[in-house]
């Protein structure tokens, strides 16, 4: 028996217990209602998404080929669009691919300050707020599409089609949720670790599965592709990492995903020198990447902070902020540390930000980090900071240069010249990109590949594209051919927005609550009709 109609059972013993109170309530209708909102909590989505991460991780290390992405999404109206559209071109499934929130857009894009930059400056219940909010989104794409199987079913058996209302049933009882895993970024913490706990039970609380988390100066937190970031000892990380996992353990949620991220690759400061316990352990390992100057007592300026180093007396290299710096050159080497004594203290998925998009240098890091832990998995952020078309066009030239091959037709600093397009170095470097979520997840062991935020620069460019023809000569065409004319030709749900922002479900409810009574929106005259 199916869950739907095990429910009708259950209902239907509910009703005749109440007696004749309940005499106009549906259990078909009722169940529907129950089949219509799978997840009653947002703890229930987070338990739901952890076990398919778990399932996707143990997956991913059978077969490379079996990484997961996602796209950073700004609204609930934004995650639900892309999950309908994954749907929709991929057979029905949403196999391995989740939604990313981005600290950046939350910043940008959801702060009652205004828009902000990314330095942890925006409220800090607005990114659970926005994991709620895009779990709404989703389940109500449930409602909606489950409604419709549900009007579609009514309309086979009103016509008697019993072949058409077993299909459809099928499809009811088999529905592919629109609810996927959420990567959540909580910046570094908002604070201290009780800060961090506090604010991941929110998030948590409002069915995130998996978060992120980045080892920078919660107070000083900066983009992870912009200059001036600094990072903290291990000791005050990982912290912040166990606030995590006892978040996860009090609600219930065992199996939750912590990816650690490290920003040393870019971060070349630091806001206190380590505690060391003993010789070699990590305050000491931390504090051995300073940039140093051996020194005498006699030489100690007032106010001079210095420490012992292998029986010497040195001073590390301060700024006038105060904070101190490490070596050039030594970002390499503060990832692999990172990543190897972050997955020590108990982190599932590693992040390490780049300064640009190449495999080789992913693999450098992740080789030596896999000779301590050998699977260790990434997230990647396949970032709009990084220019994609120069970086990989410039990667195929050198290329072509280390092979030999006869690169005379390019500049290589003027290589994105709309002039090389249609060039044969282009159409590599297109090849190299369109492979490189393969090759890096093959090469390098990345799990999960993710935009921060496309859906930011999509919003801009389809705007700015809308605005340029219907302000001009354009006109209502400029809306029509390039819009609404393209919704209805590509098959986009929303071309029906009275649907898609919940009519049609109100309708039904309407009908459950007063019968023949109902006002419904839905009739002869709703212009939505014009759409088939």
């Amino acid at each position: 028996m199916s869950a739907l109609n095990q429910d009708i059972e259950t209902i239907s013993a509910a009703k005749a217990a109440a007696g004749s109170p309940w005499d106009a309530i549906n259990p078909e209708s009722a169940a529907r209602m129950r089949a219509q909102n799978k997840f009653k909590t947002g703890l229930d989505i987070a338990q739901y998404t952890a076990d398919i991460m778990r399932a996707d991780m143990a997956a991913f290390d059978k077969d490379k080929s079996l990484y997961t992405q996602s796209l950073g999404c700004w609204h609930g109206f934004v995650g639900q669009q892309k999950m309908i559209s994954i749907k929709k071109h991929f057979g029905g499934k949403t196999d391995r691919r989740y939604l990313y929130l981005s600290g950046w857009m939350v910043a940008a894009l959801r702060s009652e300050f205004g828009p902000l930059p990314d330095q942890s400056m925006h409220e800090k219940t607005t990114v659970a707020s926005l994991v709620e909010e895009l779990y709404t989104f989703l389940r109500q794409a449930d409602a909606r599409e489950l409604g419709g199987l549900f009007r579609e079913l009514d309309a086979a058996r009103e016509a008697g089609d019993s072949a058409a209302e077993a299909k459809i049933q099928d499809q009811i009882d088999n529905h592919v949720t629109h609810v996927v895993p959420i990567v959540a970024d909580i910046d570094a913490g908002f604070g201290n670790a009780e800060a961090t706990y506090l604010m991941a039970k929110q998030m948590i609380e409002a069915g995130a599965c998996a978060l992120q988390i980045e080892n920078q100066v919660a107070d000083e937190k900066q983009c992870g592709h912009q200059d001036g970031k600094v990072t903290v000892p291990h000791a005050d990380f990982h912290a912040k990492l166990r606030a995590l996992r006892y978040a996860f353990l009090e609600l219930g949620i065992d199996n939750g995903i912590i990816v650690a991220r490290t920003d040393s690759e870019g971060a070349g400061l630091t806001k206190e020198i380590a505690v060391v316990n003993e010789p070699g352990d990590q305050g000491d390992i931390y504090n051995s990447f300073l940039d140093v100057e051996e020194i005498d007592v006699a030489d100690m300026a007032e106010g001079d902070v210095c420490f012992n180093r292998d029986g010497k007396l040195v001073r590390p290299k301060r700024l006038p902020s105060g904070l101190y710096q490490f070596r050039q050159g030594t970002g390499h080497e503060r990832c692999v540390f990172d990543c190897i004594e972050a997955i020590n203290a108990g982190a599932d998925l590693l992040w390490i930000e780049t300064a640009v998009p190449t495999v080789h240098e992913i693999k450098g890091m992740m080789d030596d980090v896999r000779k301590v832990h050998p699977d260790a998995k990434l997230v990647y952020n396949n970032s709009p900071s990084f220019n994609w078309t120069l970086n990989f066009r410039q990667q195929t030239y050198d290329t072509w240069v280390a092979e030999g091959k006869d690169v005379s037709a390019y500049d290589r600093a003027n290589l994105m010249s709309a002039e090389y397009d249609d060039s044969e170095l282009s159409a590599v470097a297109d090849e190299r990109t369109r492979t490189f979520q393969a090759d890096t997840s093959r090469e390098a062991n990345v799990f999960h590949h993710l935009i921060t935020l496309p859906t930011y620069h999509t919003t801009a460019l389809s705007v700015d594209n809308l605005a340029k023809e219907y302000f001009g000569e354009q006109g209502m065409l400029g809306y029509v051919k390039n819009v609404q004319r393209e919704e209805i030709r590509q098959g986009i749900a929303c071309v029906k927005h009275q649907n898609m922002s919940g009519s049609d479900i109100g309708d039904d409810h309407k009908e459950y609550f007063a019968g023949e009574n109902a006002l419904k929106a839905g009739g002869a005259k709703n212009t939505s009709n014009q759409f088939g």
